[in-house]
């Protein structure tokens, strides 16, 4: 396959490693284009999200892409390679097959089964595909890993339990507040991850919602409905005075909320406690708010223990999930594999056949006209004979999928019956 993928995430490097190479959506096409432009690149996929930022690319064939991934790293982030080497990890092949199936599935993720995750690689497909940066390959890929997902949802219970960081923070706020009735909220950034938050408090009870955003207009939109209230940026500051939760998710590239702009706002608050919970990559809240007395702040890679806590409960939909994604990813290779023979079975019953029709043609002319029961008997003979004859060599070919040697013994094949190359077939179509 000629299969990479190069990827940071929350498994390999802390949140203040990964919000250096986060890819804003607005800059992935951007990122696209300057894989492609690679030679050795033929398909390339970016995947961004708040846990796990991975290029995949498909190499040419007889290229290794390890160079050109790590070029790109250091030109796209502007960095050194050397500086951060270690923070990445590299798949080749069936291991990239085998982790994109696992991060769909959300059994990658820092709360095991959250269902977002499934929604970002859709998007990311979306974008590639929408910037002509994927090929047969990707395309047959991502077509099963989003049918193993689906499988993973629908059939276990893997996503019983808080099944996203929304949810996971609006846990710890219970844990830190208590009952969330009569509640007062702030959202910042009228984002999915922000809404989501805002939907899981309201769920628990919490008595207002107030929702600011850069954009006034998303602002009001998300405000409207959840029927809570729409704040202008620079309203933040007093109305956070009320609040007793607060829940950042920009897209911010630098902190949005610092100790200077807290200690006055504690301060006014004479003593009641703020809880804020930060779930944007890169972050939006200075880490020394925590050192300010009554502020508990939660960042993503605070959800650590709340996921393990969940994942302990998990372990019997896990081992489910497991054997549903082992099934999925045999049925791929499988398919992969009988791609690769499925050119030379054409090309050899297509050289049976014409051999046939040229003898049937040489003995017309040497019996002259025959009767149509004598046609077809020529026929049925004839047809008979090289379907005996290539039942053995096409049996032995498909066989030979499922072996490591299959090019070898597929070009051996090639060059005895001397068969031409067929047109590659598309591997979404053998699905």
């Amino acid at each position: 396959m000629n299969l990479l993928l190069l990827g940071i995430s929350h498994k390999t490097a802390p949140l203040e490693i990964r919000e250096r190479f986060a890819v804003p959506e607005a800059r992935i096409p951007e990122a696209l284009r300057q894989l492609r432009a690679d030679p050795v690149v033929e398909e390339a996929l970016v995947i961004s999200t708040c846990n796990r930022v991975e290029f995949v690319v498909r190499a040419r064939d007889g290229e290794d892409g390890t160079a050109s991934l790590r070029h790109f790293v250091s030109s796209f982030f502007s960095i050194s390679w050397d500086d951060f080497s270690s923070a990445f990890f590299l798949l080749r092949d069936d291991e990239v097959v085998s982790h994109l199936f696992r991060v769909a599935s959300g059994l990658e993720s820092m709360v095991i089964g959250e269902p977002q995750i499934l929604g970002q690689i859709k998007q990311a497909y979306a974008l590639a595909s929408e910037a002509g940066a994927t090929g047969t390959l990707l395309d047959s890929l991502l077509h099963r890993v989003f049918i193993a997902a689906k499988r993973v949802r629908t059939e276990t219970s893997v996503a019983e339990l808080p099944v996203s960081v929304s949810s996971a923070a609006v846990e710890l706020a219970e844990q830190a507040l208590g009952d969330l009735h009569a509640k007062t909220v702030m959202i910042i950034g009228a984002g999915h991850m922000g809404e989501l938050a805002a939907r899981h408090l309201v769920a628990k009870g919490a008595a207002a919602v107030l929702v600011s955003n850069r954009t006034y207009d998303h602002a009001v939109a998300l405000a409207e409905e959840l029927k809570g209230e729409a704040l202008r940026f620079q309203e933040v500051w007093r109305a956070m005075q009320r609040a007793d939760i607060v829940i950042s998710s920009t897209g911010c590239p630098h902190y949005i909320i610092r100790r200077d702009d807290m200690e006055p706002v504690m301060t006014a608050r004479q003593g009641r406690p703020l809880f804020l919970v930060d779930i944007a990559v890169p972050r939006d809240i200075d880490p020394a708010v925590q050192e300010i007395p009554g502020c508990t702040v939660v960042n993503i890679d605070s959800l650590k223990e709340t996921a393990g806590r969940n994942l302990r409960h998990r372990e019997e939909a896990m081992e489910a999930a497991e054997a549903i994604l082992a099934a999925e990813l045999e049925q791929f290779r499988q398919r992969r594999a009988s791609r690769q023979v499925a050119p030379a079975i054409v090309s050899l019953r297509r050289r049976a056949e014409q051999i046939r029709r040229s003898e049937l043609s040489r003995m017309r002319e040497l019996f002259g006209e025959m009767t149509p029961e004598q046609e077809a008997a020529l026929e049925a003979v004839t047809q008979g004979l090289v379907n005996k004859i290539l039942h053995t060599p096409c049996a032995e070919l498909k066989e030979a999928a499922a072996r490591p040697d299959r090019s070898e013994y597929v070009g051996l094949v090639r060059s005895v019956f001397r068969l031409e190359e067929e047109p590659a077939i598309s591997e979404v179509a053998v699905q």
